[in-house]
């Protein structure tokens, strides 16, 4: 049994990355992409370029001056040419060191602001996704595509760039200087050089898979490490740290493999590199030395020779590191366009309605509705809730209760009915205005890890001080925050750990009711909680509740003897329906679910026209 739960949770890395095949980028679509995020940096690009280009020609002058040097200054004995020429190559690197700096200070600023903005984009679009986009995406991952996918574009504005263009240009110029000295020699290094190029141009096919897998695999990794350290209570309660450490390693490994491929592939790249090094350096010697016997050179064109061959050389040879920048930078973009390419919940061609301030009239009309195809959730739902009323739902895990309020949410929308609010199908309205009319108080209370007045504010930002202390006397938040030293500014910790459950639940009651919904949603806003706590959160909850649409889903059937209409959901329909004494009388499921919570005793206490009305009034607590 041990060894299932440790092999079910180890999968959890594997499943998205490891079992998929691999998707190679798409080139004609990143480019255009990449396009957009430099032509508003075109003008500072240019600039960089422009430096640069003054950056390599300075740095050309150092080889140029070897010939000046053997032929004129020493074997002419020109000693007083010795000092200017010192002079003019000092006067270059000075320009060098010029250029280069303003390079970094331009172009890597300019490629920081860059991930900045981008980052900012992403993370806003990833907040407009529909809720059934983070189904199937961990939180986890999401944040590595949010903060790691975006980094390496650096490198498409920033020195990755510049280095890749300017060894390109330094490569031109001295291959101009070198057919100018010797063609012959020149073709045959250019002819051997050009096959290395060839090999590697099929390498980086290969390679650019495995960058994009990495980051997969890093988003899998970096999910689960989340969670795990998110969870770390639920580990430790159950003593899991070393199965949690088992997954991580698993995780770690399979990211260690895929290093180790890119690892070999440029093992490879170097091997073959340092190859036509060697076989480039003995055709230079070779066939240099004779032309310098020959008296085809002289003995300062061939040392020039040299000096600018390196300048060609090295920048071919620099694309290994370069162009793995280059290209592990485009694989991180490809998947950030991936997410880019979601289409958001405003951006639904049907949703066109703006609804103004809405009454809170809320019909399904035979609304099916599932998840997966084939697997049907909802079956013909039909209900009305009027404004000011109170809908509870009741019935087993899994019926389809939560699945109801999120399409009141607008969370999905059905595969076939209505769900209208006011007579307007929701599906045809823009969310936004919608949802900001809404109002949740859940069972498990999500906090920010920031102060009691971020949390309860959250909902209304613009509220004033006034509205802002009148939501927390009404829902009894004061009674706890005034005791704080720091009172409302007290930090409540990484999802509110440092208040207890009760707390916690009456900062959600007060964010609601702050926000003034016209339709609320209580979601076992009070199973969790001890008596004590129930009984200060109820005023609370009382008052948020009039006047208003109210849905509650509840399992303690004692909470919601009072509403206008309860709705017994099983296996994805409306089993029963009416208030809870006719459901009570009616003897079926809703009766089945009452009794076994309450015992025979109970029930007979609390049978109507026994003095059970009296009874129920003390212990109910809605």
């Amino acid at each position: 049994m041990k060894a299932e739960r440790s092999g079910g949770a180890r999968s959890a890395i594997r499943a998205a990355a490891g079992d998929q095949p691999k998707k190679k980028t798409d080139f004609k679509k990143v480019l255009p992409e990449i396009w957009k995020l430099v032509r508003p940096r075109r003008w500072l690009l240019l600039s960089g370029l422009c430096l640069m280009a003054v950056n390599r020609v300075a740095g050309l002058v150092l080889p140029a001056s070897t010939k000046y040097l053997i032929d004129t200054v020493l074997r002419q004995h020109h000693a007083e040419k010795l000092l200017p020429l010192v002079g003019v190559v000092f006067g270059a690197t000075a320009i060098q060191a010029i250029t280069s700096f303003s390079l970094t200070q331009l172009l890597s600023k300019a490629a920081q602001r860059m991930i900045a903005e981008l980052r900012q984009k992403v993370q806003q679009h990833i907040g407009l996704l529909p809720v059934s986009f983070y189904d199937s995406n961990r939180t986890g991952t999401l944040v590595s595509r949010i903060m790691t996918d975006v980094e390496g574009v650096r490198n498409l504005i920033g020195t990755g760039l510049v280095e890749f263009l300017g060894g390109l240009m330094t490569a031109i110029l001295a291959f101009a200087v070198l057919m100018h000295t010797s063609h012959k020699i020149t073709l045959i290094v250019f002819a051997v050089i050009s096959a290395f190029v060839i090999i590697l141009q099929s390498a980086f096919k290969k390679i650019r898979p495995i960058f994009r897998e990495r980051g997969k695999i890093t988003a899998e990794v970096t999910g689960r490490l989340t969670e795990s350290l998110g969870g770390v209570r639920v580990v430790k309660g159950y003593h899991a740290e070393s199965r949690e450490a088992g997954v991580f390693s698993q995780g770690v490994q399979r990211l260690l493999d895929n290093v180790m491929k890119s690892l070999t592939a440029l093992s490879l790249m170097s091997f073959t590199a340092t190859t036509v090094l060697g076989i480039v350096g003995g055709i230079v010697i070779l066939m240099g030395g004779r032309e310098v016997l020959n008296h085809q050179l002289t003995l300062g064109d061939y040392f020039q020779y040299n000096m600018f061959l390196a300048f060609m050389v090295a920048p071919v040879f620099q694309i290994v590191n370069i162009g793995t920048q280059l290209t592990e930078a485009i694989a991180g973009l490809d998947r950030t366009l991936e997410i880019l390419g979601e289409m958001d919940e405003f951006s639904d061609p049907k949703r066109t309605v703006t609804m103004g301030e809405i009454r809170g009239d809320v019909v399904f009309d035979d609304v099916r509705f599932s998840y997966e195809a084939e697997k049907p959730v909802l079956h013909g739902i039909s209900l009305e809730a009027r404004p000011g009323t109170v809908t509870a739902l009741v019935g087993s895990s899994g019926s389809g209760k939560s699945t109801i309020i999120s399409l009141i949410c607008g969370f999905h929308n059905p595969d076939s009915g209505k769900v209208l609010v006011d007579g307007i199908d929701l599906s045809t309205v823009r969310l936004d205005n919608y949802r900001s009319q809404l109002g949740v108080v859940l069972q498990e209370s999500f906090l920010f890890d920031g102060t009691i007045r971020e949390n309860v504010v959250f909902s209304y930002p613009g509220a004033t001080d006034e509205q802002f202390l009148e939501a927390c006397r009404i829902a009894r938040v004061d009674e706890f925050a005034e005791r704080f030293p720091e009172g409302y500014d007290t930090i409540v910790g990484e999802r509110g750990v440092k208040l207890s459950g009760g707390q916690r639940q009456r900062l959600s009651i007060a964010r609601a009711i702050l926000a003034d919904p016209r339709i609320l949603i209580l979601d076992e806003a009070t199973s969790s909680l001890d008596s004590e706590s129930e009984q200060m959160i109820q005023s609370g909850l009382s008052y948020l509740m009039q006047g208003r649409t109210t849905f509650v889903i509840a399992h303690r059937l004692s909470t919601i003897r009072r509403a206008d209409q309860i709705l017994v959901i099983e296996s994805g329909s409306v089993l029963e329906r009416g208030t809870h004494e006719s459901l009570y009388a009616l003897g079926g499921r809703y009766y089945d679910l009452y009794t076994r919570q309450h015992g025979l005793e109970m029930n007979l206490f609390l049978a109507p026209g026994e003095g059970g009305e009296t009874v129920e009034e003390t212990s109910t607590t809605t």
